[in-house]
């Protein structure tokens, strides 16, 4: 019974660890496959081509050169030629001067990696230190064999650059659309969330996850921006990004927009924290006030849900008059709700009034303005 009892719980165990590993997409998969054959490629060439017995530069260079975009490969390029060549050098010349390997090693290691921690050259900077210790390990300094490592290096730097430009070059727009989807489902599930909670008798660590949850849009904000950075990147020198399926990436007004609705719903649970903390004297508002304000977040919700359709699928998943209908739903039920600032007592007051100026303003983001027909109608610049 026991071993029945504890091969449940290691099957358990083993189920919840799978279910955290996150499998390779279809660009991971594309990416790696071009990079093992690039570095075939760049073997086979050097060994047939300059009858390299042990041609370890070609492939090297050819796999790191396998970038996410190909002006990234471009660019790539250049410094890592550069810290190779340099590391190339380093070794051989402290070698030739020293004769011992060991001594050369003591030598060309701190002044490569003083190298590529100096320059401004990223990542591409430990690739001097490790060339050193590849020349050195091939044992033989003189000119032509210097010379031959340098050549390698650029034949597998122009394999890694031409696979990466000419099988699949990656093109990064449909991550953009993916995230500037998921801005306003976020903010939907969130406001559904709240509104739920209201009805009933939310505690305070209920009110901390709101928060937490609003605290993580501007992170989601961050990421779309980095997305934007890798898709206008992807298309520069890309000679094939014709022929690949591309998503028109939405304006950058739609960051604007959500931008704004996740500081409004930072605002409005950071209140409803303090409403629900103990350690604090902001009064929690009365049931029927509560009941109002889960009306409006919940046709705030449903705005947000629309705006997610009409990113999601365009102008023609668009239904405008139902946003609409929602928007002014959510309007009625402030109104209602701004009955209650009459209530006595200032403290009461503060917290209605934190609450209803909080719910007024992110009704105003998320009604389009002259200047959001483009969101509106697909997001689309």
């Amino acid at each position: 019974m026991l071993g029945g009892e504890k091969t449940a719980a290691v099957r358990e165990r083993l189920g919840a660890l799978t279910s955290d590993v996150r499998l390779p997409d279809r660009y991971q998969l594309v990416q790696s496959l071009k990079a093992a054959a690039a570095a075939a490629l760049a073997w086979a060439l050097t060994g047939w081509w300059l009858a390299a017995p042990m041609a370890l530069m070609a492939p090297w260079a050819a796999v790191a050169l396998v970038q996410g975009t190909v002006y990234r490969s471009l660019r790539s390029a250049v410094e890592l030629i550069a810290m190779m060549a340099s590391g190339t050098l380093f070794a051989a010349g402290a070698a030739a001067v020293t004769g011992n390997t060991m001594t050369a090693m003591l030598i060309a290691l701190p002044l490569t990696v003083l190298l590529g921690n100096w320059l401004p050259v990223g990542e591409q900077g430990l690739y001097a230190p490790t060339t050193a210790l590849f020349v050195l390990a091939y044992g033989t300094y003189s000119l032509p064999a210097v010379g031959h490592r340098l050549l390698e290096t650029v034949v597998g730097a122009a394999v890694g650059i031409a696979v990466n430009a000419i099988v699949l070059p990656p093109v990064h727009s449909l991550h953009v659309t993916n995230l500037a989807v998921a801005l306003p489902r976020d903010c939907s599930r969130l406001l559904r969330d709240v509104s739920e909670g209201l009805v009933e008798e939310y505690d305070e660590e209920r009110a901390v996850g709101w928060h937490r949850t609003a605290g993580e849009l501007p992170g989601a904000l961050s990421e779309l921006r980095a997305a934007r950075g890798w898709s206008t990147e992807s298309f520069r020198f890309n000679p094939g990004h014709r022929m690949r399926r591309s998503t028109p990436s939405p304006s950058e007004r739609w960051d604007v927009v959500w931008a704004q609705v996740g500081n409004q719903l930072l605002a409005i649970t950071l209140t409803l924290w303090e409403t629900a903390s103990e350690r604090r004297a902001l009064p929690r508002p009365s049931g029927a006030f509560l009941k109002e304000l889960s009306a409006v977040l919940a046709a705030a919700s449903e705005v947000c849900a629309a705006d997610e359709t009409i990113m999601e699928q365009g102008p023609d998943g668009a239904c405008p008059e139902e946003r609409a209908g929602h928007l002014a739903e959510a309007r009625r039920a402030l109104a209602g709700a701004k009955r209650h600032l009459d209530s006595p007592g200032r403290d009461a007051g503060a917290s209605l009034g934190s609450l209803v100026a909080g719910c007024q303003a992110l009704l105003d983001d998320l009604t389009p303005g002259e200047d959001d027909s483009a969101r509106l109608a697909g997001g689309a610049a």
